[in-house]
């Protein structure tokens, strides 16, 4: 019905320019679908984005680029603060884990409880969801702990706990904390959905951002159109 009656509106035609064009289409899209996610877009200079590379570099400096975007302290009563803004994945943990254990991790351990402030959160790598799970989790058994539903590839993507990590666990018996906000969004939402379901932490804040954990960007035939869509999904076992 909602296709069926924007067909029919000739009054878009008449609308001169693509950012005014842009923003009906969006309006429309979102009141037919409700996800803020989807939208249309009129961009003539647009140029993909490529995910960020780190450049080669060693472990000590990569550790000192990373270190920008971790926050760590020791609150009254012995409760740790961990703030983390980009959730690192499997490749670049395997790089620098020795090296954050030992200036970030290692620090926590003691801690009596944690806040794990995510409120930042707004980038990361899927692969890093079980890696910063498992730390907070027993290692026995193996737990399913999360599917990632990729529509592209039409394929699903099992995340399991981890046996065997670098340094030791934080203890199943202290509290964990996870600070969200409408910036926590995609991965870290992730993370803390995990957390959440699986009874480990409490979740103080307001309500995440509700990102995909992957937004494809489409163009619109031969035009300076795009239309933005989510394109994976994670469903929590």
């Amino acid at each position: 019905e909602a296709i069926k009656a924007a067909n029919s509106n000739t009054e878009v035609l008449n609308i001169p320019d693509g950012e005014s064009l842009a923003s009906v289409l969006s309006a429309g899209v979102q009141t037919t679908v409700s996800d803020p996610r989807l939208t249309v877009s009129f961009e003539p200079n647009y140029i993909p984005v490529v995910a960020p590379q780190l450049p080669p570099m060693p472990p000590e400096q990569l550790v000192a680029v990373l270190q920008t975007s971790i926050k760590l302290d020791i609150l009254e009563g012995n409760i740790g603060y961990l703030r983390i803004d980009h959730i690192l994945g499997e490749e670049v943990a395997d790089k620098v884990g020795t090296l954050l254990l030992e200036l970030v991790w290692n620090k926590i351990l003691p801690t009596s409880a944690l806040i794990f402030d995510l409120r930042y959160t707004g980038s990361g790598d899927i692969s890093g969801i079980p890696y910063i799970v498992s730390y907070f989790i027993e290692a026995e058994p193996v737990i399913h702990i999360d599917s990632v539903y990729d529509r592209h590839s039409n394929t699903t993507t099992k995340l399991f706990s981890m046996s065997t990590l670098l340094g030791d666990r934080y203890a199943t018996t202290k509290p964990l904390i996870i600070l969200t906000s409408k910036n926590t969004r995609g991965i870290a939402e992730d993370v803390a959905y995990c957390l959440q379901n699986l009874k480990r932490a409490t979740i103080v804040g307001e309500k995440t951002a509700g990102g995909s954990v992957k937004l494809d960007k489409f163009k619109v035939g031969d035009t300076d159109f795009y239309v933005t869509v989510p394109t994976a999904k994670s469903i929590n076992p």
